[in-house]
């Protein structure tokens, strides 16, 4: 007998590379900062906790949060706090910055998210699940603010989408 299971969430397949990296980065520094500190003669008990603690600092900082999206829903977990908000109950969304652009959020549940659209832009059924839900808050009429950040960021992410389809068949 099967059961009747909600579909696994979209996930973003690029966060194990990028979570390995910033891994790769923190223990690299540690190793790094014990060999020196410890050639040079100056490794003590304090020093090696200290170099540690920096080198968890560095990963903190590298780490990217994890982002996924399932049916009416859209998930940013960091280390501390899980976000999400109702995609098909979206109020307001709203886009910052040009260089490091953040793409901000707002459900009816009052529940904030705040993720980075080239995340979205590098996972289709990420963005696919956005996309449903947005049309449904749209058709329902909640979605006061921000439609056309929505539908800019759509088009931005079918030409990315277009242009490496044409690479990757040599057209372009």
């Amino acid at each position: 007998m099967q059961r009747n299971r909600p579909p696994s969430p979209a996930g973003d397949r690029h966060w194990r590379g990028s979570a390995r990296f910033a891994t790769t980065c923190a223990l690299l520094f540690c190793g790094m900062s014990l060999l020196v500190d410890w050639d040079a003669g100056s490794l003590t008990l304090p020093r090696a906790l200290l170099w540690i603690t920096l080198s968890a600092v560095v990963l903190l900082v590298l780490l990217p949060p994890r982002v996924t999206a399932g049916p009416g829903r859209l998930t940013v977990s960091g280390l501390w706090r899980e976000h999400t908000v109702c995609t098909d109950a979206l109020v307001a969304a709203r886009q910052y910055g040009v260089v490091s652009s953040r793409l901000v959020l707002h459900d009816t549940h009052g529940h904030r998210l705040e993720a980075d659209p080239d995340v979205l832009a590098a996972n289709p059924l990420m963005w696919h699940e956005l996309d449903t839900g947005v049309r449904r808050s749209v058709e329902r009429g909640t979605l006061l603010q921000g439609a056309d950040v929505l539908e800019q960021l759509g088009h931005r992410i079918d030409d990315e989408t277009t242009r490496a389809v044409l690479r990757a068949s040599g057209l372009s």
